[in-house]
């Protein structure tokens, strides 16, 4: 099959490399799957700079992926074939991920795609919208609550503020940097943009709240926005944060948060409980199916040029999920 691995950690035009590697074959319990198409995220260019180490003699980049079941293992019904699945959790503890023609994978990380989604669109699912939706619900139901999603119109921010008008929540603020991310967040139907660079942002967020704050919100920097979650957080609140890059470290207002019963929950998407990423999937394919979820594809590139998809990802400088198209 034709794929891109890298050998050893490095710049992306230096040590990704693109040929012929072996086809995988589906063993006890899993599923292999001809991909259409591999999402990138910001995790994977992070592996092969040395955020995780290189235990193989390679390894096949990318966790998200779409394509169709072409073979069932032992022990996994073999009515799947044929079937359209988005896939996760590609190349986590494994060598081959999903930049690739054919992945092998257990069958419950390759989930039905519904077919109004296309390969393309299913191929930005896993990690973004699994981690909006751990981050969002894991702490209970949204209905009726007011929720602040920063970096509304990065991928998970996107589909954050669009996961949480699926689940009810009463209002949906989401925080920018510039008019173009602002169109975008409101394009996933956030109710109120606040432009941090230009506004003061918890002033701002307490003036839309009438000065009640927000009940939960969706975090993509714990410590750079720190100052904030305590000025904007409801007694009983929960923030939950997926990153914390530019703080990495952070320091916590300790006692303003426990004074307030602040529940501060960090989320992993790779080893978040079993019962959380079955909920994910579920809610996710039962909200495309609804047609309440639209799927911002970015920059696309082909299976040759791996590398530049890296590059673009790690320069920030885009809006929506980067793809290679594999098809």
């Amino acid at each position: 099959m034709k794929a891109a691995w890298y050998e050893k950690h490095g710049l992306a035009s230096e040590v990704i490399q693109v040929g012929e590697l072996d086809t995988p074959e589906a063993g006890e319990g899993e599923v292999r799957v001809r991909l259409s198409a591999s999402g990138v995220n910001p995790s994977d260019s992070k592996g092969r700079l040395g955020s995780r180490p290189v235990k193989w003699p390679f390894i096949v980049p990318h966790s998200d992926g779409a394509g169709v079941i072409d073979q069932a293992g032992p022990g996994v019904d073999a009515s799947r074939v044929g079937e359209r699945v988005w896939v996760f959790n590609g190349q986590w503890e494994r060598p081959l991920g999903t930049a690739a023609e054919y992945i092998a994978l257990p069958a419950d990380t390759a989930i039905t795609l519904p077919d109004s989604v296309s390969f393309a669109e299913g191929a930005c699912l896993g990690i973004p919208a699994m981690t909006a939706h751990r981050a969002l619900l894991g702490d209970g139901p949204v209905a009726g609550m007011t929720v602040l999603v920063t970096g509304a119109a990065g991928a998970v921010g996107n589909y954050g503020v669009q996961l949480a008008k699926w689940a009810g929540a009463a209002t949906v603020i989401g925080t920018v940097s510039s008019e173009e991310k602002a169109e975008a967040a409101r394009r996933a139907g956030a109710d109120h943009i606040v432009n941090y660079r230009t506004e003061n942002a918890a002033e701002r967020i307490m003036e839309l709240t009438d000065g009640k704050g927000v009940d939960r919100i969706v975090e993509v920097d714990l410590g750079e926005n720190m100052l904030v979650t305590s000025s904007v957080i409801k007694n009983n609140g929960t923030v939950a944060a997926y990153a914390s890059m530019r703080t990495p470290q952070p320091v916590f207002p300790h006692y303003d948060l426990m004074r307030n019963n602040v529940n501060v929950r960090l989320v992993f998407v790779y080893t978040m409980p079993d019962e959380a990423k079955r909920s994910a999937c579920g809610d996710v394919v039962r909200a495309c199916e609804e047609g309440r979820l639209s799927h911002p594809v970015g920059p696309k590139f082909s299976l040759d040029d791996v590398a530049g998809a890296h590059e673009i990802t790690e320069s920030g400088n885009y809006i929506g999920n980067v793809v290679v198209e594999i098809e």
